[in-house]
């Protein structure tokens, strides 16, 4: 991948926003590559949600270079309702300059409600490229505990 212009934050290197767009970018990338189109979700009725992302910074990276973002399943539901994306980040010469960690969940698009996937979701996305260290999600621990919506008087505001 290439870094845009669009890509840099004021300090002239890769934003934080940057990153998260290139590690949907990579997953988005990797469904279909491996035979889950747009199509099938919209048959399936059924659409991917990032409950949340992670990012772990280790050096700057400029644009002029290409980059690369590796992707690998590092947890999984038993399930599949909720799994979580290994995302590594790589400069020209080969050096891990960032590691971003996707948690995410399936979502019916008719009800709005969490879902298990399609089958072949597990089967095309799920069961290969698993790192080393893969773990069985919990899907009792998947929401931040203790943190939870406050909600405002908008007529307070000023």
């Amino acid at each position: 991948m290439e870094i845009r212009w669009s890509d840099l934050d004021p300090n002239q290197h890769l934003a934080n926003s940057a990153y998260m767009n290139l590690m949907s970018a990579t997953r988005m990338k990797h469904m279909v590559t491996n035979g889950v189109s747009y199509g099938d979700l919209k048959t399936w009725a059924l659409g991917p949600v990032v409950l949340r992302e992670q990012i772990h910074y280790f050096k700057e990276v400029f644009p002029g270079k290409p980059i690369y973002v590796s992707q690998e399943v590092s947890g999984l539901s038993e399930d599949g309702t909720f799994y979580e994306i290994r995302h590594n980040f790589y400069n020209h010469k080969g050096d891990n300059f960032a590691r971003g960690i996707m948690t995410g969940t399936w979502i019916d698009m008719n009800t709005r409600k969490i879902t298990p996937p399609h089958t072949e979701i597990i089967e095309k996305l799920m069961r290969k490229d698993r790192c080393d260290d893969f773990k069985i999600l919990d899907p009792k621990t998947m929401r931040l505990e203790g943190v939870q919506p406050i909600n405002i008087d908008l007529g307070n505001l000023n």
